[in-house]
């Protein structure tokens, strides 16, 4: 078994006794491991290249490098400084903990007079810090040096979004890069300038679309403060304008208001407030009506299809005729659909979700209420007379009170028990 002494590159110190055995990549492996570094390759102590594990002798002395180049200890990874005139040498920075790879010249020739000038312009003027990789530390934001960095490598001040101007400010006053400050002092002031003149954009918008909302209200409003006859029905196309009008979080209070007939499908007329309102025969199919209040409203003969009813309230509501075909009235959050009291005969119900639904009182003879979901429902006191309720889930459910003469039970995918007690 071979031994020999592993140092990361550049440096004397540090070194670390290990077992030569494997491959040259399980040398490399232990190496990582033990100067906590990620090893890629391995040199000898004049700077040969070890490509393969038999060149190694034992107690050999090998430095382990990153990838970088081989760098003789004897000069403590310093630049020969000897070599006056010709600052072209590289280095490696290591600022706040990332590292920065650049040239003496960069730091030196665009400003001579500033702090890093100064700071590496001669051999351990500063007496310059190092870690244990031979990079120098400097204890400064690492996100606000890289733009500083690019400047003095091109002259052209850039800078990624998400990086404040004003820490590259401060960075750039503390290392006395003076023709930097000058240049941000300029962007800080044209940014704040566009700042301004964009708040303002925004507050003539917001104010455009409050005068349109109040125009429409008043327009509403004098609408309904005409004679009964002169009443006529609401145009879908004039309640997409109000309805665009408005700022999404205005109540919209549309009660008693005339839509009879209107095609209001595929709208979203969440939290609209329709107490009341003529809904006769409108089309709502695939409407969004979640936390609606439908209280009294008449929506006889009515298309609600598909229709998301999460939420909604209509109680004492008129839906006699309407077709509700696989609506949801299933409120994840726990918000429960309130129908009590209303009439529903002969609707059409077939595959809705009505989980938790209040339905105490209501009247649902002749419905259609095939294969709907009626778990926990309050169906309390409700008129079930004739009505179709093949194929539901009435898990839970409470019928105490209902009247299920001539009711449909066939194909029940729960049965019923002695405590949902029914007449």
């Amino acid at each position: 078994m071979r031994r020999v002494t592993l140092f990361v590159n550049g440096s004397p110190r540090n070194g670390k006794v290990v077992a030569v055995y494997g491959t040259l990549s399980d040398l490399l492996s232990v190496a990582s491991n033990k100067l906590g570094i990620k090893a890629t390759s391995v040199y000898n102590g004049k700077g040969g290249l070890i490509d393969d594990i038999a060149l190694i002798r034992d107690d050999d002395v090998l430095f382990v490098c990153e990838g970088e180049p081989f760098i003789d200890p004897q000069t403590d990874a310093r630049p020969h400084e000897e070599l006056t005139g010709a600052h072209t040498d590289w280095l490696t920075l290591n600022v706040g903990g990332r590292y920065f790879t650049t040239t003496r010249s960069t730091l030196v020739n665009k400003e001579p007079d500033s702090m890093l000038a100064h700071m590496f312009k001669d051999k351990d003027a500063w007496g310059n810090k190092q870690d244990h990789r031979g990079a120098f530390l400097i204890d400064r934001s690492p996100e606000y040096f890289e733009p500083i960095l690019n400047y003095l490598r091109h002259g052209q001040l850039i800078v990624n979004d998400g990086i404040n101007l004003l820490g590259v400010l401060e960075e750039a006053r503390f290392f006395g890069i003076d023709s930097l400050i000058e240049h941000l002092e300029i962007a800080i002031k044209v940014t704040c300038l566009l700042l301004y003149v964009n708040v303002h954009v925004l507050l003539f918008q917001a104010i455009y679309k409050l005068v349109l909302s109040v125009l429409a209200c008043k327009q509403l409003s004098q609408q309904n403060s005409q004679p009964a006859e002169d009443h006529s029905p609401i145009s879908r196309k004039e309640f997409v304008r109000f309805l665009l009008a408005t700022p999404t979080k205005s109540e919209l209070r549309c009660q008693g208001l005339n839509f009879s007939g209107a095609d209001l499908s595929r709208l979203d007329l969440r939290y609209i407030n329709f107490k009341m309102a003529n809904l006769s025969r409108c089309n709502l199919a695939h409407a969004n009506l979640c936390c609606a209040n439908l209280e009294r409203a008449d929506l006889s003969g009515s298309v609600l299809d598909c229709a998301n009813l999460q939420g909604v309230k209509m109680l004492c509501s008129n839906a006699e005729g309407a077709s509700l075909k696989g609506c949801n009235f299933e409120d994840p959050s726990g918000i429960k659909a309130n129908l009590e009291g209303a009439n529903l005969k002969g609707v059409d119900m077939e595959g809705s979700q009505m989980t938790g639904i209040n339905l105490r009182v209501a009247t649902l003879k002749n419905a259609k209420l095939k294969n709907c979901n009626l778990r926990g429902a309050t169906l309390a006191g409700t008129d079930l007379e004739n009505c179709d309720l093949s194929g539901c889930d009435l898990q839970e459910a409470n019928l105490r009170g209902s009247n299920v003469k001539g009711a449909i039970f066939e194909e029940m995918l729960t049965p019923l028990h002695m405590s949902q007690s029914v007449r």
